[in-house]
């Protein structure tokens, strides 16, 4: 595997070999349908990942010990969804929230700054609707192989 520096183009692969890879460091700032939030936000967003996935544990384990009915057990996507939100949100470096407010904070928690370019607020929120779909999909099968589980 090739690592590239940004700016610089990889090589060619060799005849029978697979292409490279190129590892593009973080900009740093905002980019369009892509990057809206920094560090900071970034914490904050995989801290509420991870207080959903325990939320959707705790909610398990009271479904099962209660011995409610199977499809009780769909209740379990509520908390599921806000785990892969955060988690995804995080992975992004992109917020959905900031993304629909037209907003982008790289600097202390509570710093915003607004988005100007309509063309970049619109490939934000085609991200975001995006990212809203992955955690939903990933909410509503976490939750239907929870509730076919014979527990």
């Amino acid at each position: 595997m090739t690592i590239t520096t940004p700016g610089r183009a990889a090589s060619a692969p060799a005849p029978g070999r697979l292409p490279s890879i190129a590892l593009i460091e973080p900009t740093g700032g905002y980019v369009p349908g892509a990057c809206n939030i920094g560090p900071a936000e970034i914490a904050r967003r995989r801290r509420s990942g991870w207080i959903g996935l325990a939320a959707s544990l705790v909610l398990a384990v009271a479904l099962v010990v209660l011995g409610t009915p199977a499809w009780s057990r769909l209740l379990v996507a509520l908390p599921l969804y806000l785990a892969a939100i955060g988690f995804i949100q995080a992975r992004d470096r992109f917020c959905v929230g900031f993304a629909a407010a037209g907003i982008t904070n790289f600097e202390e928690l509570g710093t915003v700054h607004r988005i100007d370019d309509d063309a970049a607020r619109t490939a934000d929120r085609r991200h975001a609707r995006g990212l809203l779909v992955r955690s939903a999909a990933i909410a509503v099968v976490g939750a239907v192989i929870f509730a076919v589980l014979p527990i």
